[in-house]
């Protein structure tokens, strides 16, 4: 059975903001099967900002789990990423998708792995996907190089130079901030 998977998720904290984005690129196998996934989703009112890589049925078991520990936990997205993170650990079924997390508040990105980690990125550079290192490392010079850059458009060109490079991100991107 062909798996439908592969994006790039960027996130960056800098100079008091956060944007979260993402590409529009889905493949199956060796092919593109979809250009414009939308692969950024927005939670409590824009609150928070998720985005997702992977396989896509299981990246959306793992965003309705994560709004479930959102509810029970008072919107407190760290608490509720490693509530789900111990669930993800212990639990068969969850055990078994394959997908990551990035998640965002206005103070703060999250990496929810595959393993069970919840991960607070260095640099305030949050990156997953197929395209991961090429707009992790486009961020980091970005941050150093072009402070004066907001965290979008250093969100948004991170992910146009991965999509420049990595065959499985194109340029169709989405890119949002969460409320204040």
């Amino acid at each position: 059975m062909t798996k439908i998977r592969s994006t790039t998720v960027c996130g960056i904290y800098h100079n008091g903001e956060v944007a979260l984005g993402a590409d529009g690129q889905a493949t199956m196998d060796k092919h593109i099967a979809k250009s414009n996934v939308k692969k950024i989703r927005k939670l409590l009112d824009g609150k928070i900002v998720t985005g997702f890589a992977g396989s896509t049925a299981d990246a959306f078991t793992l965003l309705e789990r994560f709004e479930e520990k959102l509810g029970a936990y008072q919107s407190n997205m760290k608490r509720a990423a490693i509530e789900l993170a111990k669930d993800w650990r212990k639990d068969q079924y969850l055990r078994k998708l394959e997908a990551m997390m990035v998640v965002a508040n206005k103070d703060e990105l999250l990496i929810i792995s595959g393993t069970g980690d919840v991960l607070e990125p260095d640099n305030q550079i949050a990156a997953i996907g197929s395209g991961s290192m090429y707009a992790h490392a486009a961020a980091l010079a970005l941050k150093k190089h072009a402070p004066h850059l907001s965290a979008e458009e250093m969100v948004r060109e991170a992910l146009n130079i991965a999509a420049d490079i990595c065959i499985y991100t194109n340029h169709n991107l989405v890119i949002e901030k969460p409320a204040k």
